[in-house]
């Protein structure tokens, strides 16, 4: 049996890191990852009573943040760093971290010959004008500028052929995989009428606003209750565009926070350029797809459910047609801790090292 791959992951005590760490842990390839967390902040796992999550021996233990993983010898948070992890024969990092953190961290892990995929949006973007929403305070301009070049968008569907070769893969956002996958065929194919603009109308559950709580994501907020947020300002507009090769004047993208924990729906509105049969955009969407393990195209009239995909690495998609053949609606739905984070990461890894999409996540 060929030796198995040595990854850690910086970021287990998060909800995206917590998924990572479970979906590589019966991963058929990869040892059982190191789990890292930053010296500089040795308290950043804690128990739900607010206290450092400590197993016996006062080492901190993701088992302690997430019971979940008790058993199986603990999950160990050990401090991050780069000798020990050479030393360990660590090949890939990845990295569920604040995307200042993932900046900063990406060009020291690329200096040392480790493989990145990181979870956050720090290397998804090329262009300046969609990155500044970060407000990004890079130490080494040049080294950022390169790297930036170098990284490769991790979405599997689109960039399957550049991301086998990458030594930094961006996953992306999870809102841009769902109204990505929808448009990229249409848009392709020339269907759209992108002069009369393209809505998408996102949804998410709470989860997907991270571990850290807010006013706004408070059970006595969120519960029976559902809001809109960061309307045309929200930091995947830039990464929805981007990839789409369009303008943000082009698409008007508007996420809600829903009352439940995970799951994204994203409804999306097109004017089609020409009046088109439903066949016709169903074979676009199948044939694009042709091979695409991970994309499920539902047939006509049937439509996605956040349900469907829940606990999957499936985006699923769906639309019905207007009775004029001039107008679309496509409902696209994803679980975003896996399709929109650690199940879309490890089929990146799998890209990485050429084994099937599918390992460890089927």
């Amino acid at each position: 049996m060929p030796a198995k791959l040595k990854v850690a992951v910086l970021g287990a005590t998060g909800y995206s890191g917590l998924e990572l760490t479970r979906i590589l842990v019966r991963h058929p390839r990869v040892e059982k990852p190191v789990l890292l967390r930053r010296p500089e902040n040795p308290d950043s796992a804690k128990t739900t009573s607010g206290s450092p999550a400590e197993s016996g021996n006062g080492q901190l233990n993701l088992a302690d943040v997430f019971p979940v993983l008790s058993g199986n010898g603990g999950y160990p948070l050990e401090p991050l760093e780069w000798a020990r992890l050479k030393q360990k024969g660590i090949e890939l990092l990845f990295l569920a971290t604040p995307h200042q953190v993932s900046r900063s961290l990406v060009p020291e892990a690329v200096a040392e010959g480790i493989r990145v995929i990181d979870l956050s949006g720090a290397w998804r973007l090329k262009q300046a004008e969609y990155r500044a929403i970060y407000g990004f305070q890079d130490e080494d301009a040049v080294t950022a500028q390169e790297l930036t070049a170098k990284a490769v968008y991790g979405l599997p569907e689109l960039n399957g052929d550049r991301i086998p070769g990458a030594c930094v893969v961006a996953n992306p956002g999870c809102y841009a995989t769902t109204v990505i996958l929808a448009l990229a065929p249409l848009l392709k194919a020339g269907f759209a009428d992108r002069s009369k603009g393209i809505i998408a109308d996102s949804k998410s559950g709470v989860s997907g606003a991270g571990k850290e709580p807010t006013s706004r994501t408070h059970f006595v907020s969120v519960a029976d209750n559902l809001s809109a947020y960061s309307v045309f300002s929200h930091r995947h507009l830039g990464e929805i565009a981007e990839q789409l090769e369009i303008t943000t004047d082009e698409i008007t993208f508007t996420p809600h926070l829903l009352p439940i924990p995970r799951g994204i729906l994203s409804t999306i509105y097109v004017h089609l350029a020409r009046p088109i049969k439903a066949a016709a955009i169903e074979s676009c969407y199948r044939e694009f797809y042709q091979g695409k393990k991970f994309v499920r195209v539902f047939p006509t009239p049937k439509l996605p459910e956040i349900q469907f995909s829940l606990n999957t690495n499936y985006c699923d998609l769906g639309f019905c047609l207007a009775p004029d053949g001039r107008r679309l609606v496509i409902v696209s739905c994803e679980d975003n801790l896996i399709k929109g984070a650690a199940g879309q990461a490890v089929q990146n890894m799998n890209l990485m090292y050429g084994w099937g999409e599918e390992e460890g996540l089927l």
